[in-house]
């Protein structure tokens, strides 16, 4: 899903932090290289994060743990601690990258801060992200075959949209699914889903999601038939409670999918349902 930028401005950082600097023992390595670092933050600005247009920065190797540092233990009342602290003071009850249900735990940075260490506080590099997503994200940012693997929650406002769906296949007693990007991306917005989607492992997660979820389902059909409750109705009710803030939301997914599917329908309104419901 797409989040709203940063209050904090990424240049605007990078003098507030050399200034912060300037009585400590880094005050003239931070000094000297200013411009560059402020130069650099708006390179990646202006590329939108993408790893095919941002360069690392070899010069500043033997200076990476200065970098990390600031990420890593920010000094109290320090520009770049109050940063972190407004980024993991959200409202999210569902992982940006992957739409998986639950609060993100973590920021992930977008370029790996292990490659890109003058990016590690950069504001518009970090966003909130769930442990799953992270553990298979790692450094990793593309290959050979695609320059950049993954969506980014500040540039890519396509991702406004919902991008990815489901595709049931019976028996509905036991189906099984496929997870694609959505009709009418163009190639190029495809291709991105498609590697983020493979990346973080998504399908693989989803598939213990989407057995719970149909077996919920089946479950709660069955209550609906006894009360005479209207399946579809109800089901169109669930799909719109889930529509926000994402319809790329799991839930969201699992009931359009139900409901774009005929003959799924057709057997939660008059099929014979498993007995362990």
């Amino acid at each position: 899903m797409p989040l709203p930028v940063p209050v904090a401005c990424s240049l605007q950082l990078v003098d507030n932090v050399i200034a912060e600097r300037q009585n400590g023992v880094n005050a003239a390595f931070f000094t000297g290289i200013a411009a560059e670092w402020r130069a650099r933050v708006q390179a990646y600005i202006d590329a939108c994060g993408s790893p095919a247009l941002v360069q690392t920065w070899p010069a500043i190797d033997q200076k990476r743990g200065s970098f990390l540092n600031l990420y890593a233990a920010p000094a109290e009342g320090s520009c770049q601690g109050a940063m972190l602290q407004a980024l993991r003071k959200h409202a999210l009850n569902l992982c940006p990258a992957c739409g998986e249900p639950g609060r993100p735990n973590t920021l992930d940075h977008y370029l790996p801060k292990g490659r890109y260490p003058h990016l590690c506080i950069t504001p518009m590099n970090l966003f909130p992200m769930c442990d799953a997503c992270q553990a298979e994200k790692l450094e990793k940012t593309g290959d050979a075959n695609g320059a950049r693997f993954f969506l980014h929650p500040y540039f890519d406002v396509f991702v406004a949209q919902q991008v990815i769906a489901i595709a049931i296949q019976p028996p509905f007693d036991a189906p099984t699914f496929d997870l694609l990007p959505v009709p009418g991306l163009t190639p190029e917005q495809a291709g991105l889903v498609t590697s983020h989607v493979r990346e973080l492992a998504i399908t693989q997660r989803y598939g213990h999601f989407f057995r719970g979820q149909h077996r919920r389902l089946l479950r709660l059909v069955q209550s609906m038939r006894a009360s005479g409750q209207d399946v579809v109705e109800t089901l169109e009710t669930f799909r719109v409670n889930y529509e926000h803030p994402t319809r790329n939301a799991w839930e969201y997914i699992f009931y359009s999918a139900v409901l774009e599917t005929p003959d799924f329908v057709e057997y939660l309104k008059e099929g014979q349902l498993p007995a362990y419901t």
